[in-house]
């Protein structure tokens, strides 16, 4: 929420490019950025196409086939949620002016190799207005929640395994009772 809306300053008629968006944070940034009128351009394994179609993607490159770089061109705006290579890549089909928003590069946004775009990251805090937002947003029938997949405490290695490889769709919660 804060990304898009605050950091980004996303505006309809936009193109953004929200880096591994079968993820639960991306997935929710591709249905937020098409609510505001953006053209969501994201990247995605081909087994999530039609997951992250469904969530409101207007174009999707599968990573594990083409690089991004070459086939993306002249987005206003990147919201990366995968960081690394990635991130630093993503600086690359930004057009003049454009600007990046990064979650998962550190404390500190990534230094563009570009001096003629912006490198941002959003602040971490948490505030009772997003959470109205995006109540509203469901509400109205904007947003949906993502895919959820439960895991008992026990199963707390298995999950963090499918975590760190960083290829799983939606969010992963633990069922306590």
């Amino acid at each position: 929420m804060s990304a898009l809306e605050e950091t980004l300053q996303l505006k309809a008629g936009e193109t953004i490019l929200i880096q591994g968006g079968a993820g639960g944070v991306a997935g929710f940034a591709i249905q937020l950025a098409r609510h505001i009128g953006a053209r969501v351009i994201t990247t995605a394994s081909a087994a999530n196409h039609d997951y992250v179609r469904g969530l409101g993607a207007d174009e999707i490159i599968d990573y594990n086939a083409r690089d991004f770089t070459q086939v993306v061109k002249s987005c206003d705006a990147v919201f990366d949620t995968v960081g690394g290579e990635v991130a630093q890549k993503s600086f690359a089909v930004l057009k003049p002016g454009g600007r990046a928003a990064f979650i998962a590069s550190g404390a500190q946004a990534p230094k563009p190799m570009r001096s003629d775009v912006a490198s941002l990251r959003p602040p971490v805090g948490r505030a009772r207005r997003h959470m109205e937002r995006i109540a509203q947003l469901y509400e109205a029938g904007a947003i949906h929640p993502p895919e959820v997949k439960l895991y008992r405490l026990a199963q707390a290695a298995d999950a963090h395994r499918l975590s760190e490889g960083r290829h799983f769709r939606g969010k992963l919660v633990f069922q306590i009772r």
